[in-house]
């Protein structure tokens, strides 16, 4: 089974390449339709079930995000197609998947040079102001999943200031032995390729994608909004794995009704 996912994945992947060829000529919307058709596939391909609780708020907004595996772009690809990401630049570097990812419209940030950031900040403000949606990982890398690792709030700065509302996404994986599973971590030393065989031999896998209310971000201090976020996002962490059985009847639950 394991072995079928994987060879099932990478001819996704070819796919989504080729497909991708096209998209200097088609609408943005039509391009948002194929990546939420691809990343929902690739999902699928690697035999993972997805969960959504709540909507996104229409219009610009900088969707927060806990980081647990190289599945979460995929993830919240397929909930909210016209995010465009801030990543890493070591993700590049990935097979195959590195350059879908830039083809995507990624903005790609060198962590090892603290200057870097500023320039990336600048890049979100200007795509925050053209009423784009862009997606960071205030974790600034992968973490365990149950529990989440402090918030880096230089990205921050980007919405507070341009007056963009702030909107937390939280993401959980969980199978039918595991609220929080452990197959999906992609931690420490372990590779893509330890990584994908792990995920593809894990049987009832599913991920919950809770989209949380937006949050008004004028004039905020961008340490104490990382503090804030963090808070309201390890209580629907922890909330969600004691509720499962009544968070999962709870699907488009209108989160994002303040807005």
């Amino acid at each position: 089974m394991a072995i079928g996912r994987l060879c099932r994945a990478v001819l996704h992947v070819l796919h989504g390449m080729w497909v991708m060829r096209r998209f200097p000529a088609i609408s943005a919307a039509a391009r948002y339709k194929h990546i939420q058709w691809w990343s929902a596939g690739l999902l699928q391909v690697m035999g993972l079930r997805v969960q959504v609780l709540g909507q996104v708020r229409p219009g610009a907004a900088l969707l927060v995000a806990n980081h647990v595996s190289w599945l979460d772009i995929a993830a919240i690809h397929a909930t909210v197609p016209q995010a465009r990401f801030v990543s890493k630049a070591d993700v590049l570097a990935w097979p195959l998947l590195g350059w879908l990812i830039k083809g995507a419209g990624t903005l790609f940030i060198e962590r090892e040079r603290k200057r870097d950031a500023v320039r990336v900040v600048h890049a979100m403000a200007e795509s925050l102001q053209a009423g784009d949606m862009v997606a960071v990982f205030p974790e600034g890398t992968t973490g365990l999943g149950p529990a989440l690792l402090p918030f880096h709030a230089n990205l921050l700065q980007a919405a507070i200031s341009t007056a963009t509302p702030v909107q937390p996404l939280v993401l959980r994986y969980f199978d039918r032995d595991s609220p929080y599973s452990v197959a999906v971590t992609y931690i420490g030393e372990t590779t893509l390729l330890q990584s994908l065989w792990r995920v593809a031999c894990q049987p009832g896998l599913e991920v919950q994608v809770q989209v949380l209310p937006a949050m008004a971000t004028a004039h905020a201090d961008r340490r104490a909004l990382a503090v804030h976020l963090r808070e309201v996002m390890a209580r629907s962490l922890a909330t969600g794995a004691a509720g499962q059985g009544e968070a999962a009847a709870q699907v488009s639950a209108a989160s994002a009704a303040d807005w």
